[in-house]
């Protein structure tokens, strides 16, 4: 009776084992939708990529959903992107002083935003909310590091640290219908890291992401990888989520600063660290505050 009890798998055994099965064959298919994702950052990605797409037309789509189009606003008199401090209220005028590339990174956060609120996910909402808010972190963090150490685009930084956990949303809104996964932290958090990596990349690539921050998001936890040429979207990312991490514990930072490569090819010491983090504070707030953290 005791070895026919031992050779039964647990319950969560066997649900990890069904969930690591279920996310096989979705990843075997080749693209991975986000669950309860709502139309609206579905048309603004085609609108922006026609190429002759106007402002106006922009305009149009972002202002059938009030909350995005509040969304864009706020960006645009945000600190770190109205250093001038002059206000908008017109939605047009917003699309143009943020440009195309934060159009699209508003969207996602608002989509994102949207799909943590789904009542479905109600279950999992904590545990949404608390990785949003280290997406938000990082990605505010990456614009800085982006602008004040690399030849890097800010915005794209900024987009590439904001999409950095969607691997991670996506195993988390898959395991609502799977509650004896966290009977066990430790199961649940192997799944994650064996399978987050491949799921964003292939989350990004369905939503067209450029190949440079899906390369960024899929690697950026290699802290010795090889990189002949200067400093990249990757490096900053890593950065980042390093700072992001031990940015109030500055012994652990910079052990982790030490043992990462591309802290190195971003020339980073603990004290230009510090003050960067200290004088960016504000523009640090203010792109947490309009991503919704």
């Amino acid at each position: 009776m005791s070895a026919e009890r031992n050779s039964t798998p647990s319950l969560t055994n066997l649900d990890a084992f069904v969930f690591v099965q279920a996310l096989a064959a979705e990843a075997s298919t080749g693209r991975i939708q986000m669950p309860s994702f709502p139309d609206v950052a579905v048309r603004i990605r085609r609108v922006l990529a026609d190429e002759d797409c106007s402002t106006a037309q922009i305009a149009t789509v972002a202002g059938s959903e009030p909350a995005l189009a509040a969304k864009l606003l706020q960006m645009a008199n945000s600190v770190a992107l109205n250093p001038a401090g002059v206000k908008v209220t017109e939605l047009k005028t917003a699309i143009s002083r943020i440009g195309l590339s934060n159009v699209r990174t508003a969207s996602l956060a608002y989509a994102v935003e949207q799909m943590r609120n789904a009542p479905a996910l109600e279950p999992m909402r904590p545990v949404l909310n608390e990785l949003w808010e280290r997406c938000v972190l990082v990605a505010s963090i990456a614009h800085v590091a982006a602008r004040k150490w690399t030849r890097v685009n800010p915005d794209k930084a900024l987009l590439a640290g904001l999409m950095h956990g969607m691997g991670r949303m996506y195993i988390i809104t898959r395991s609502v219908d799977h509650p004896g996964l966290f009977a066990n932290h430790k199961t649940f958090q192997q799944i994650v890291r064996d399978w987050h990596a491949p799921i964003a990349k292939m989350v990004l690539e369905s939503w067209d992401i450029d190949a440079d921050i899906v390369h960024a998001v899929e690697n950026y936890e290699h802290l010795d990888r090889r990189n002949p040429l200067d400093a990249d979207i990757t490096d900053v990312l890593t950065v980042a989520d390093i700072l992001a991490s031990h940015h109030g514990d500055m012994l652990a930072l910079e052990v982790q600063l030490a043992e990462a490569s591309a802290s190195r090819r971003l020339g980073l010491t603990q004290e230009s660290v510090a003050r960067v983090l200290q004088d960016s504070a504000d523009e640090l707030a203010s792109l947490n505050s309009a991503l919704g953290a």
